[in-house]
């Protein structure tokens, strides 16, 4: 966090966000209870929903600054991606063309810096102290937002990726009969955070009831998954299959 937004909070030129406090709270080591009292008053300060416009405004790199500090304070992260594989997943291409304006009223942005941001960020998935959970659509892989060639980089690159030994990825097929629907892109940082992801922006959620139904969402849509070598099979599939569709 910039001294120049420290700063802006101190003097009550910024109101801070609950993410903000926490990590103002865990860098100063202040005791539980009175980080629950400060965090309690900061929701009610905030709504916890921060609008793609709001981190466009500060350049989105600053946001993959803020998934960088987040992944790095949890030790297990589930992602659910019903649509779109999530950053930590993507190749240089597909990074582009997921964080470049696609209708009128987008914001306009810094993409190069928040490419670089985002495959920056990637290297955390080399820190074997920390375990991550990435459960797909079969839309979510197929979806053709690039050109053939970089979907087969980009499924290949998922395969690769689910060699680690501290990742776990899933894919759900169309096939598959499952007692829910998939609404929502959310990611649940061990027990204690849940972020959804909506066209217009991001809601943060941290009421305990509702990160225990977002973790039992999650289990619910990974016990219809091919996980492991199946879903790595079904990547390279994938990706062979895209390339076979090249122009």
């Amino acid at each position: 966090m910039s001294q120049t937004k420290i700063s802006r909070i101190e003097t009550g030129r910024a109101l801070p966000t609950v993410l903000d406090v926490e990590r103002i709270l865990r860098a100063l080591s202040v005791p539980n209870e009175v980080a629950e009292e400060i965090v309690g008053l900061t929701r009610r300060a905030n709504v916890d929903y921060v609008s793609w416009r709001a981190h466009a405004r500060v350049g989105l790199y600053h946001k993959q600054a803020e998934l960088k500090a987040l992944e790095s304070s949890a030790r297990v992260i589930r992602h659910f991606l019903p649509a779109v594989p999530t950053g930590l997943l993507h190749v240089r291409e597909y990074a582009t063309e997921t964080l470049s304006p696609t209708v009128i009223g987008d914001p306009r942005r810094d993409v190069a810096r928040a490419v670089q941001a985002r495959l920056d960020r990637q290297a955390i998935l080399d820190d074997a102290s920390r375990s991550f959970w990435f459960l797909m659509t079969e839309q979510a892989v197929r979806w053709r937002r690039v050109r053939a060639e970089t979907m087969a980089a980009q499924c290949a690159h998922m395969a690769q990726v689910n060699g680690k030994p501290n990742v776990e990825m899933g894919i759900i097929p169309d096939a598959a009969q499952v007692p829910g629907i998939p609404m929502n892109i959310f990611v649940v940082y061990d027990d204690r955070l849940v972020t959804v992801e909506l066209f217009s922006g991001e809601v943060v959620l941290r009421d305990p009831r509702d990160i225990t139904q977002h973790l039992n969402l999650f289990d619910l849509f990974w016990s219809h998954a091919l996980t492991g070598d199946d879903a790595s099979a079904y990547l390279e599939e994938a990706a062979t299959r895209f390339m076979r569709q090249r122009d």
